[in-house]
């Protein structure tokens, strides 16, 4: 067994539990810290008990793969609200260094966010003040980038004005202020790139926009690469809570010596063109780095390819999954899903080559008429990868992993767990139930979308029990049946949802 020492983004499931759960029925033993240390939700986890843990671990492991926003700030969300100086942040960044002193032959992966600047006033994963003033500060951001590249129309110009007039200056003091000492402990870890402390580096961008804040501190880091000559170790696309399974399945490829070439077929010709919700770039560029960042390249052709990834996304301007019944043209005739799935049922049954579908047509949510045509052909199950949940991103980097991993160690009872989680989850929960909960049970019970009973209440059941309605309808086949042992919210809300499944011989 090798063992890959993993300090997770956060405690939830897609960060918490998903790179270890790839990793089951291989050879590779992913030791996490216990729950109890890595905090909840805008509670920190213990900062000094996890480098205390993570050096203790990284002696005999063969590969370490981490967080830095918890190893620095404690987590995703704490990173949007601390108040620590550049310094403090250092002290807490250099402690890597103690890892290959110890351990010399230690292969060190990390992942380190750009902060993100949601464009929604909402104070659920924010700074208090957030809730009233995020959008006029995202404006601020974007409509100051813009004008500064000579971009703004007079319209925007008024508008970011008025902005200016009415947004209280301290907020926006402790905001940016915070974002610069985040973009100096980006530049921090590159320079340990730089001097190998980190072998591998991904910087991922968490609801990204092409102009903004968030896109000015993406150039600054990115002229900061380019200073160090770190290109070719240190990635910048858009991502966040998908990249412990990326870097997993980087280093597997790693250990093997293995590099896959990956083929790409998208359902629509205009497909790769289309920019995804909260990310910044066509999708297709995306879809490059995923691959790279996962240990592959993009294969020229089918004939060459190791794997096949199957893109099915829209024509056109992207939606949100809720509003899949009322799709805009381009989910129609700009695209072919029927072509789709006919060529991963070629891939799968003639070319015997595994075939990995990205659901990113909608995001937050799979497509349910896909999933339908999947069923239909009986490839759900014999799929090397899936997912469809929250936002593209988060998609490709969960399914290529998983598909690389199904590569190596074949169609597993843990593999079909997996995939099971991705098919209840993001096209039960995600696309389904949350929206029917949220809007038809929970007025009732006097719950909202932001706030139910906790992580195990009344909404958790009911929740599970419609769960188990959409799987019998419409995933269960001749073959396999899924069945669901936990049901739970992880941050006792309803915009994820925390699961335990796995897959069964059909009676």
């Amino acid at each position: 067994m090798k063992k890959i020492v993993y300090i997770p983004l956060d405690e939830r499931p897609c960060n918490y539990e998903f790179p270890a759960a790839l990793a089951q029925g291989t050879d590779i033993d992913v030791v996490r810290p216990e729950p109890d240390l890595m905090g909840k939700k805008k509670t920190p986890g213990d900062v000094e008990r996890l480098w205390a843990w993570l050096l203790e671990q990284a002696e005999d492991a063969d590969g370490a793969i981490l967080s830095l926003d918890t190893l620095v700030y404690g987590g995703i969300l704490p990173s949007r609200l601390h108040t620590f100086t550049v310094e403090q942040c250092g002290q807490r960044l250099r402690n890597l260094r103690k890892l290959k002193e110890a351990n010399p032959a230690l292969k060190v992966f990390a992942f380190n966010l750009i902060m993100r600047c949601p464009r929604y006033s909402s104070s659920d994963e924010e700074p208090d003040y957030y809730e009233d003033w995020g959008r006029e500060i995202f404006l601020k951001g974007y409509i100051g980038h813009r004008l500064r590249l000579g971009l703004a129309t007079e319209e925007e110009q008024a508008e970011l004005r008025s902005i200016e007039a009415s947004l209280p200056p301290e907020y926006w003091q402790d905001y940016t202020e915070r974002r610069a000492v985040n973009r100096e402990v980006n530049k921090l870890a590159v320079q340990l790139v730089q001097e190998g402390t980190v072998d591998f580096l991904v910087i991922p961008q968490d609801d990204s926009a092409p102009y903004g804040l968030t896109a000015m501190d993406q150039q600054l880091v990115r002229d900061r690469i380019a200073e160090l000559d770190a290109e070719l170790r240190v990635y910048m696309y858009p991502g966040a809570d998908e990249v412990g399974c990326t870097l997993l399945a980087r280093m597997i490829n790693d250990m093997r010596g293995r590099k896959p070439l990956v083929y790409v077929h998208y359902a629509g010709t205009r497909s790769p063109f289309v920019t995804p919700l909260y990310e910044d770039r066509d999708l297709h560029e995306s879809v490059k780095y995923h691959i790279l960042a996962a240990g592959g390249l993009v294969a020229s052709s089918l004939a060459d390819a190791d794997l096949v990834l199957c893109v099915n996304a829209p024509g056109e301007t992207m939606m949100e999954a809720v509003a899949q019944h009322d799709a805009n043209p381009g989910y129609h005739v700009g695209r072919n899903i029927v072509e789709l799935v006919e060529t991963a049922d070629y891939a799968i049954r003639h070319l015997r080559k595994p075939c990995i579908v990205a659901d990113v047509a909608f995001a937050n949510g799979a497509d349910l008429g896909l999933l339908k045509l999947l069923r239909a052909r009986k490839l759900l199950f014999r799929l090397a990868g899936y997912a469809g949940w929250n936002t593209s991103s988060n998609s490709l980097g969960t399914c290529i992993a998983q598909g690389m991993i199904f590569a190596i160690y074949g169609n597993t009872a843990a593999h079909r767990d997996f995939l099971s989680l991705r098919f209840v989850e993001d096209a039960g929960y995600c696309a389904h139930v949350r929206h029917y909960v949220t809007n038809e049970v929970l007025p009732g019970l006097g719950f909202d979308y932001f706030k139910v009973d906790g992580q195990r209440g009344q909404v958790s059941g009911i929740v599970k029990e419609e769960l188990y309605k959409f799987v019998q309808s419409r995933i269960d086949d001749d073959n396999y049946r899924i069945v669901i042992d936990d049901c739970y919210m992880p941050w006792g809300r309803m915009f994820e949802v925390g699961l335990k499944t796995r897959v069964v011989a059909a009676d």
